[in-house]
């Protein structure tokens, strides 16, 4: 599987509660690259993820109005690594489907 490490900041959408990372742009586009013609509903990637003690998969979804990939992280994943909205995490990304 391909793999990256980035830091990226945790944002909450208006008036809801989801909560994204927000990837680098050649991040991204590596990841688009990648995974062209493979992406799935949406234009999302799948992805293994690891922010601080917490291991999932999920997927990553194009966002054009940031022009890059998000990364939904759900509060249970937050609440484990200690971080908060307004925060810059690390994370581990791996493809799943590369």
């Amino acid at each position: 599987m391909t793999e990256f490490e980035v830091d990226a900041p945790l944002w909450q959408v208006e008036n809801g509660s989801w909560v994204f990372a927000s990837l680098p742009f050649p991040v991204a586009d590596e990841i688009d690259d990648l995974t062209r013609g493979r992406q799935g509903g949406f234009g999302s990637v799948r992805v293994e993820v690891t922010l601080g003690p917490t291991t999932w998969r999920t997927s990553l979804f194009p966002d054009k109005g940031r022009e890059t990939y998000v990364l939904p992280v759900k509060k249970a994943v937050r609440t484990a690594a200690g971080v908060a909205v307004g925060e810059v995490v690390h994370v581990r990304l791996r493809l799943v489907d590369v």
